[in-house]
């Protein structure tokens, strides 16, 4: 796509409520204070918008950045390099690379050019990336509760609602007892898979061990995102496959956690990647080398789960993702109109951009600030 002028960038903040709390081994969601990022941009006269979502959190709990630090970067940092001159999306990577880190941050500015770009060529992301399958599998992600009856009862509306696979939270003290329960209630042939969110560390491998006689689909980061020897330790001596997640940062750190044995499956979540480019280049480089990849999630909006279903339905991603039905977390969207989940599938968004249309009126109501960058 032909290189545009950033002749605006708008940074808002919104304040949603998730429809039930969502607890994790890293603290308990009831609300996400959003960053939201609108460039617009200039093709020869042709002025378009497009919107990204920041998937950074309140707090530096699950990754270093968060929402307020995001900000703060964007609009001092990565914006002024961005409007420099103009730019595609493909060339935004490398206008950012002297900025160490921020994958968040930078994630947010390359989808709002990127859905700009695409509004403007009237091509929607899944053609411009060049899928051909129009659903994908839905996984749900179920968190941590205080009582076994609650997660059971939990798992069983998402069964009878026909996810095609279910994640458990896990944490020390909340694993073997509760996954136990799940595969009985779930039965031997459902896919099930569990989540630790870096809550252990090696001197619990033979724990976690213990997790092969439920036959899970993986178990995904169980220790700490630096500790990929740690990772490949507990891969050699598990029969569960080891997926990781907050470990993965960029494209060169995923080939190394393969070449080290550390993981035989690949969470990809584009926002922790620095972007959709480089979750592609991921993807991509997985397939080359016949390792499984998987879509995850950061209890999204409307924008970020429309691009992630689109992502998630190139053919490396042979395993179902953390893509359910935006009322998981939602009472209501900011999009017109939500992904939703049916029959175990959602559908990839068809429509010029990213696959998203904004509900204005929802939007400014819900609004808490807005900053010009």
């Amino acid at each position: 796509m032909n290189a545009g002028a950033i002749v605006g960038v708008e940074l808002r903040r919104i304040a949603l409520d998730l429809v039930t709390p969502f607890r994790t081994s890293f603290g308990e969601q009831t609300s996400r204070d959003v960053l939201l990022v609108a460039v617009t941009v200039d093709h020869d006269g042709a002025v378009t918008t497009g919107w990204g979502e920041c998937v950074a959190l309140s707090d530096p709990h699950y990754s270093p950045e968060f929402v307020d630090g995001a900000q703060l970067v964007l609009a001092e940092h990565l914006v002024p390099l961005a409007r420099a001159a103009p730019l595609t999306a493909e060339a935004l990577h490398d206008r950012l690379a002297g900025v160490k880190g921020h994958q968040m941050a930078k994630a947010a500015l390359e989808m709002a050019l990127l859905d700009a770009e695409l509004r403007h060529a009237g091509r929607s992301f899944g053609e411009w990336l060049g899928v051909t399958r129009t659903t994908v599998p839905s996984g749900v992600s179920v968190g941590i509760f205080d009582e076994t009856e609650r997660l059971l009862a939990e798992v069983a509306d998402y069964l009878a609602a026909g996810y095609a696979r279910i994640k458990l939270k896990i944490q020390p003290g909340w694993d073997l007892e509760q996954v136990a329960a799940v595969r009985s209630l779930v039965g031997a042939e459902a896919a099930l898979q569990v989540d630790a969110n870096t809550a252990y560390t090696r001197d619990d491998i033979g724990h976690l061990c213990a997790l092969d006689e439920f036959d899970l689909l993986l178990i995904e980061q169980p220790l700490a995102e630096d500790d990929l020897l740690g990772h490949v330790q507990l891969a050699r001596a598990s029969r569960t496959p080891v997926c990781l997640d907050e470990s993965i940062h960029s494209l060169r750190i995923a080939l190394d956690a393969i070449e080290l044995g550390a993981c035989s499956i690949v969470n990809i979540k584009p926002g922790r990647v620095g972007g959709y480019l480089e979750a592609r280049r991921i993807h991509d480089a997985c397939v080359t080398r016949e390792v499984a990849v998987w879509c995850g999630g950061m209890l999204e909006t409307g924008i970020g789960r429309a691009a992630n279903v689109a992502l998630a339905a190139l053919d490396g991603f042979t395993l179902p993702g953390d893509i359910s039905g935006a009322d998981r977390f939602w009472q209501r969207d900011i999009v017109v109109d939500p992904i939703v989940m049916r029959d175990g599938e959602v559908t990839v968004p068809s429509t010029p951009g990213l696959g998203f249309d904004l509900d204005m009126d929802f939007l400014d109501a819900i609004t808490t600030a807005t900053n010009t960058a």
